[in-house]
């Protein structure tokens, strides 16, 4: 059976399909509790939610489902160095982003105050609460946090981009990898070298670190449909993990119009880039950036660019001016077809069964 496997078991799940776990307010308590209902493996990405939100919402999670479900968090959440390199920083960035905001006709925001990192008040909730599998993402963590992870029952999963992240996440004892291609859309959770260099596609990926490691591969990035999951299996990796198909439906907490664009034929042409959050992304191109070059587009450290662009993506959805706005998107995002989780499901299991079964 293509749906038993080690993970499967481990789990306790009865479909090797996990939904990517979406910061930034695009999980929610629904998208997470229906996929887990029909199951696979809801996720839900809580690296912007104070140690309450987390407590919250994961009663609400258990409310709804009381099968397993993924709680997400990044163990480097910001790339604050000095204020001295930041205030340079915001004069370069505010030249670059200036006539955008003029062409908004809104202010520029000033720079915002230094960003603390919450990671470990949020990993000491997650402690608490045990969800099933607690995964991370933009480093290492210390084995013995691992371990007491594993003493209460919490299963491990770091999130690799290269065969040398996945090797050193092996290493810490980590009981899952997820091979993160560059075909995916959202943050490039790289930790070892930059994510500019980090850009191996996920079939490779899943390749090269299945050749090298022992514990379970789960594939993600380029994954959509059954299709694709029966190549991530057929390839080596014990699951899949889909983003954008899900970040697509109804029940996610994508607004009405980014939803609609993974739809339209502006999906078929994503990029990475640095100028909305700070950090390497991929999402539907835009106008700023086919105006602006890479190489020349400064920006603050994140999250604080997050913070300087989110005046700007408030005042060009509420004008209608979405083609200034920065939609996360995979590659992938032109095979879309469903736009209710309960239905992709149905559809990703039945397409992939036909494909392995025939």
């Amino acid at each position: 059976m293509w749906n038993k496997n080690r993970i499967t078991d481990l789990l306790g799940i009865e479909y090797p399909i996990w939904q990517g776990p979406f910061g930034g307010g695009l999980s929610t308590v629904e998208l997470t509790s229906t996929v887990s209902n029909m199951g696979g493996l809801g996720g839900f990405g809580a690296y912007t939610l104070s140690p309450q939100e987390i407590y919250d919402t994961d009663q609400k999670i258990r409310s709804k489902t009381a099968n397993p479900y993924n709680l997400n968090l990044w163990v480097s959440d910001t790339d604050y160095l000095s204020q001295d390199d930041t205030e340079r920083q915001y004069k370069e960035t505010v030249e670059i982003f200036k006539p955008y905001f003029e062409k908004l006709d809104i202010e520029i925001p000033k720079l915002s105050p230094s960003f603390e990192s919450r990671f470990q008040n949020q990993l000491q909730t997650v402690l608490d609460i045990k969800p099933k599998v607690f995964s991370f993402m933009f480093g290492l963590l210390d084995p013995d946090v691992i371990e007491e992870c594993h003493k209460r029952g919490i299963l491990v999963a770091g999130n690799a981009t290269t065969l040398d992240e996945a090797l050193a996440l092996e290493n810490t004892g980590v009981d899952f990898i997820v091979a993160s291609g560059f075909e995916s859309g959202g943050h490039r959770p790289s930790f070892l070298d930059k994510a500019e260099f980090s850009t191996t596609g996920t079939f490779v990926l899943i390749q090269l670190i299945k050749d090298k490691v022992k514990i379970p591969v789960i594939a993600a990035g380029g994954i959509a449909n059954g299709t694709g999951i029966a190549a991530a299996l057929t390839l080596g990796a014990e699951a899949a993990q889909i983003g954008t198909a899900f970040l697509a439906c109804e029940e996610s907490g994508a607004v009405p119009v980014h939803r609609e664009a993974l739809f339209s034929d502006a999906s078929k042409n994503t990029r990475l880039s640095r100028a909305y959050t700070g950090r390497l992304g991929r999402g539907i191109t835009t106008e700023i950036l086919e105006e602006l070059s890479e190489k020349s587009i400064a920006h603050l450290p994140f999250p604080l660019q997050t913070t300087f662009m989110s005046p700007l993506r408030k005042a060009a959805l509420e004008q209608g001016k979405n083609d200034m706005v920065f939609f996360w998107a995979g590659q992938i995002a032109p095979v879309l077809k469903h736009r209710n989780a309960t239905i992709l499901m149905e559809s990703l299991v039945e397409e992939t069964s036909k494909i392995l079964r025939g």
